[in-house]
């Protein structure tokens, strides 16, 4: 099947493709001539192409792999987590985003600086992007691993050549025009891996001679369809509490608190626009899911009925059926669709490490402020010179934007050489530990009044990931409860209860309210 699917097509294919893309980057990045185009698109996205983009970053290359090998084992178990994805989002929606819109952030971990202090906006900033390099490096990992197998290794090409090929295809294609390009190009991105997922249940379909009615049928009745789960609390880590909870708060912090997520919403002309494509891709989003689970139940039924071995890994189920049992079409629709669905989320997730170091550590904004900022005597500085340090500036983000794609590539080769478990589940326990931090920060920001000594979050934030990681073990070993993606919440709250413990009332504050 692979010869007749004949690597060189898909080159060409998937070459085509990313020209498509840096077609896109070049028409819309034409007139992007400051920083504000490329970190918010100058606040003039389309709401409904900003909606659509995020299902297809929101999903990635891990969804668009794992949760279909995640069927076997965990069933449609996942649907409890999105449900509870739905309650997550209304809360970004209806809570976070107004008093993003109010502010006027760029970055959202500003926030942080106007409600505590200096050291939580930069903690907060770092702990997203500790986050964000790593969620960004194992979905790009995930892809790159793929296409070595399926696609590179016939040409003798080593593993971290095709890892630096797909680094530098994003920054190609993100260097200029940023959140700007971003929006459209995650539209055509999310469309290419929507079609994918369709016409791989077609073919499926279409090999065991099943209609779309008797697909439905058999998906329903397998032993794969069951969605909720409400036995053994303690050791089942499908549970509908835990899933459900889970889903809430990793919508929050994996969105709401994101960066990467945020700034799409944020680049949307008013806080209603933001708040329509919020809700609509929230709904659009369970289905997407359910179609992603539909199409792994059909492949484990495909993979039993013609005796296709499964792999060891069930990640490289949905691949290797693709490339070796369906048609070369298929297999030629599967490539494209895993690498829109992997540079959906990655090319964002670029931008975003950028846009928040270069605001957030380096106080971009702070010193475009100063630029046009009259001094004591009312003089402001010369037309000319604005213009160098704004060059200046730029020459900056671009030297950020090289440094993070540099570190990506480290990152990944690293994850080539540990790596051994299902990647969807690594991603929400790494997300478990370093999202934490930022739940409880914006939760007792939202929910206190309190005040807090700026100078100890910093600790509260290192010690609430490492207690955490004790407190799992200790229940596992003495207790026999087993954390599952829940371990976010006891993050988050032992971050709260920590910043409780450094943090007083203002009194005079409060007498001038």
């Amino acid at each position: 099947m692979l010869e007749q699917l004949n690597p060189v097509i898909i080159l060409i294919i998937v070459a085509l493709y990313f020209a498509a893309l840096i077609t896109v980057s070049y028409f819309t990045s034409k007139n992007s001539d400051d920083n504000e185009d490329f970190f918010i698109a100058g606040r003039q996205s389309p709401w409904y192409l900003v909606a659509f983009g995020m299902i297809g970053a929101s999903l990635s290359g891990v969804t668009f792999i794992s949760v279909p090998g995640w069927v076997e084992g965990n069933q449609f178990s996942y649907m409890q987590m999105v449900f509870g994805y739905l309650f997550g989002y209304a809360f970004i929606a209806f809570v976070l985003m107004p008093m993003y819109y109010k502010l006027q952030l760029t970055s959202i971990y500003t926030y942080l600086e106007k409600r505590f202090g200096p050291n939580s906006y930069k903690t907060g900033s770092t702990f997203f992007l500790i986050s964000r390099t790593i969620g960004a490096s194992f979905r790009l990992y995930l892809v790159a691993i793929v296409l070595q197998q399926f696609v590179m290794e016939p040409f003798g090409v080593p593993f971290p050549i095709t890892v630096l090929g797909t680094i530098l295809l994003i920054w190609v294609y993100t260097f200029k025009g940023g959140i700007k390009t971003i929006v459209w190009t995650d539209a055509l991105q999310t469309l290419s891996m929507l079609v994918a997922v369709v016409m791989t249940i077609f073919f499926v379909g279409q090999k065991m001679e099943w209609g779309i009615g008797e697909m439905i049928t058999m998906v329903s009745q397998s032993e794969y369809s069951q969605i909720f789960f409400f036995e053994d609390f303690a050791n089942d880590g499908r549970h509908f509490i835990k899933r459900f909870l889970a889903g809430v708060f990793i919508a929050i912090v994996m969105t709401g608190l994101d960066q990467d997520m945020m700034q799409k919403n944020l680049s949307c002309r008013t806080l209603g626009d933001a708040q329509k494509n919020m809700v609509s891709f929230s709904i659009v989003l369970v289905f997407v899911n359910l179609l992603f689970l539909a199409m792994g139940a059909l492949l484990f039924l495909y993979a039993n009925s013609v005796g296709i071995e499964v792999p060891g890994k069930t990640d490289l189920l949905y691949p290797t059926i693709a490339l070796q049992h369906l048609p070369p079409i298929a297999g030629i629709i599967f490539i494209i669709g895993l690498v829109a669905a992997a540079y959906s989320s990655a090319d964002s997730a670029l931008t975003s490490l950028t846009t928040s170091f270069c605001i957030d550590i380096l106080g971009f904004e702070k010193k475009q402020a100063a630029l046009s900022t009259p001094d004591e005597y009312g003089n402001t500085l010369p037309e000319q010179e604005v213009k160098s340090q704004m060059t200046e500036l730029k020459k900056t983000r671009t030297l950020v934007h090289i440094g993070f794609s540099i570190l990506l590539f480290f990152v990944i080769i690293i994850f080539w050489s540990i790596n051994n478990d299902a990647v969807i589940s690594q991603i929400f326990t790494v997300a478990g530990y370093t999202y934490g931090p930022l739940l409880g920060l914006y939760f007792f920001g939202f929910f206190t009044k309190q005040k807090i000594y700026d100078q100890w979050v910093v600790l509260v934030c290192v010690l609430a990931p490492i207690l955490t990681g004790v407190i799992k073990w200790a229940m596992a070993k003495y207790v026999g409860y087993n954390f599952g993606f829940e371990l976010l919440l006891l993050n988050g709250l032992l971050t709260f209860l920590g910043l409780f413990f450094i943090s007083y009332y203002d009194d005079e504050e409060e007498e001038m309210e």
